[in-house]
């Protein structure tokens, strides 16, 4: 990941068409741009920003690429001496007369974007009297269509007081989802009640940790899973296998972060593991808060976490859910087809059809369980494929099991410090891919320990959500026109950012395309442009908050929820 200023040539660019442009032609992957605010004197990242986000001279971008040379090209692209070059080597510093105007004026051109801004900026608020207009369906007055709301008294129309009529749902930043403070015996569920609850597109936590061991901070494993630019409804219900005892030391700093369950059992049990339907599951996650014995070998520090990876790599599971029918409301535009329909209704100018839909079946063996495991010693990795034939001295990141995401290794985190040394604002950016957000409050609040504290939805804070989010695309599910087998990495590309505002940044292969049992997936980070798409490939997308209401409802839902979301939700399922 790199950083540099990009040329004078993308000034006045919407970000979307620099971005295409960048990758078609430039061989470049341009992930975010620096926004300066000169009233605060301060600079902000930028992920794939909206459509209205123009590029400003001499404005900083963040860059996935081979070298620093390559992003040089950025730096020295013009659009008059560059404009018929297609070999990007030959990209070099031109003598035009935009290159020096570039280094000497940007300032004077920043100067008069920022009073243009400002005179709009202020004719709008002179229009809108004080009031900010809103439409999203999580805002205040759900459902009542668009309301104004005053930003100085947080009154709508008649002066009826918004705070007194709404529950926090947010923390007081807007940055995390937020619930009252729950009591540690309200989420723990025997194995009895687990496995009554049908759990399913949940994430598994399989915690190694006693009384004694050393906290490693739960909170900041969940909170990026309880960010505001997720809908309520897309949240995954956490499930933590491991010691009570444990977790209450934790607990505290849970208590506030919602759809989490505790079952008081063992990873390596196979009966714990069934009861939460561990086969059903979006992720499991293998960690260990145990201090290694100095004393033993380092192969055995992560003994616990690797035979509970093997151990669910060996078991075998049943349809559990064979004959379960579940109602799905889904939004349709147009008529519904009737073969599907069980019944409709309408609301909201949209309509609704009910039909029955079976559940995702979950995998019958236990080697497809979508798995992540951390690792103390980076060698150990040699353990968790049994089919990986890397050899044992093969660093970390050549490995199969780091290819695959199914390791991850402490030693990672030393890259990244590195890249910080000589990159800070890389730091940030990758912080906020994986956080899902931070801002000064925020990190005020939990630096004095004070823990997340509920807050009331106001405008500054609901426009807090309006932030970049990491989403996984199925091709199988055409959910781009034209694009199919055969079709270039570039095409998709293309399509992706002009007509969804995505943002592909890889994709996500199956590594055995002949095999019907294997679902073992590869990363491939930032493909070529030429490179051909398999309809089996899974992308990896920058995509936008989607401020109005997801394609598909909830299991159950009676009315419509919040939206962004690509899969049908089953937080009903075990709600």
């Amino acid at each position: 990941m790199y950083t540099e200023t990009m040329s004078h040539a993308f000034a006045g660019m919407r970000f979307r068409d620099a971005a295409e442009l960048l990758f078609t032609r430039l061989g470049l992957l341009l992930l975010a741009i620096e926004l300066k605010d000169d009233e605060k004197k301060e600079c902000n990242i930028a992920i794939n920003p909206g459509p209205s986000t123009v590029i400003q001279s001499q404005t900083q971008g963040f860059f996935i690429a081979q070298s620093a040379d390559e992003v040089k090209r950025a730096f020295y692209w013009c659009k008059i001496c560059h404009a018929d070059v297609y070999d990007v080597s030959l990209i070099k510093k031109c003598k035009c007369k935009n290159l020096s105007l570039f280094r000497k004026g940007g300032k004077a051109m920043m100067k008069r974007a920022s009073t243009a801004a400002g005179v709009i900026s202020a004719g709008a608020q002179r229009v809108n009297n004080g009031f900010i207009g809103r439409s999203d369906p999580d805002t205040l007055n759900a459902g009542a269509g668009q309301q104004l709301i005053n930003v100085d008294t947080g009154r709508v129309g008649g002066g009826v007081d918004l705070f007194e009529q709404q529950e926090m749902k947010y923390d007081s930043t807007g940055m995390f989802h937020w619930c009252p403070a729950r009591l540690l015996e309200e989420c723990i569920l025997d194995r009895n009640q687990a496995a009554m609850t049908v759990l399913n597109g949940h994430v598994v936590l399989c915690l190694f940790a006693d009384k004694d061991s050393p906290l490693i901070g739960l909170r900041n494993f969940i909170m990026p899973l309880r960010a505001s630019n997720f809908h309520y409804h897309e949240l995954k219900h956490i499930v933590i296998v491991g010691d009570v005892e444990y977790l209450k030391h934790e607990w505290k700093t849970l208590h506030n972060l919602p759809k989490i369950s505790i079952l008081n059992g063992n990873p390596l049990s196979r009966a714990d593991l069934r009861a939460v339907n561990i086969n059903l599951c979006i992720m499991c996650v293998v960690v260990s808060a145990r201090i290694p014995n100095p004393n033993e070998d380092p192969t055995l520090a992560d003994k616990e976490a690797i035979l509970a990876s093997l151990n669910i790599k060996a078991m075998e599971f049943e349809d559990t859910l064979s004959g379960i029918g579940v109602p799905v409301h889904r939004v349709v535009q147009g008529i519904p087809q009737q073969q599907q329909q069980s019944g409709t209704r309408s609301g909201g100018g949209r309509q609704q059809q009910q039909f029955w839909q079976r559940p995702p079946l979950g995998v019958l063996i236990g080697t497809n369980v979508p798995m992540i495991t951390e690792l103390v010693n980076d060698s150990n990795v040699q353990f968790l494929d049994q089919d990986d034939d890397d050899d044992p001295d093969t660093e970390l990141y050549l490995t199969q099991p780091f290819a695959c995401g199914t390791a991850f290794a402490i030693s990672v985190l030393d890259s990244l410090m590195s890249t910080t040394y000589f990159n800070d604002s890389a730091l940030t950016l990758i912080r906020t891919l994986v956080t899902g957000g931070a801002t000064p409050e925020l990190e005020l609040i939990l630096a004095e320990g004070a823990g997340l504290r509920g807050g009331y939805s106001t405008p500054d804070t609901l426009a807090n959500r309006d932030r970049c989010r990491i989403a996984q695309i199925t091709l199988s599910d055409q959910p781009y026109e034209g694009i199919t087998t055969g079709s270039t990495y570039g095409e998709m590309f293309s399509i992706a950012l002009k007509k969804h505002g995505q943002l592909c940044i890889g994709l996500y292969r199956l590594h055995d395309q002949a095999s019907l049992d294997s679902n073992k997936r590869y990363v491939i980070t930032n493909p070529p442009a030429e490179l051909r798409l398999l309809i089996s490939d899974n992308v990896y997308v920058l995509e936008q908050f989607d401020f109005g209401y997801s394609k598909f409802e909830t299991f159950g839902s009676e009315t419509g929820g919040g939206g962004g979301g690509t899969s049908v939700g089953s937080d009903r399922l075990f709600a």
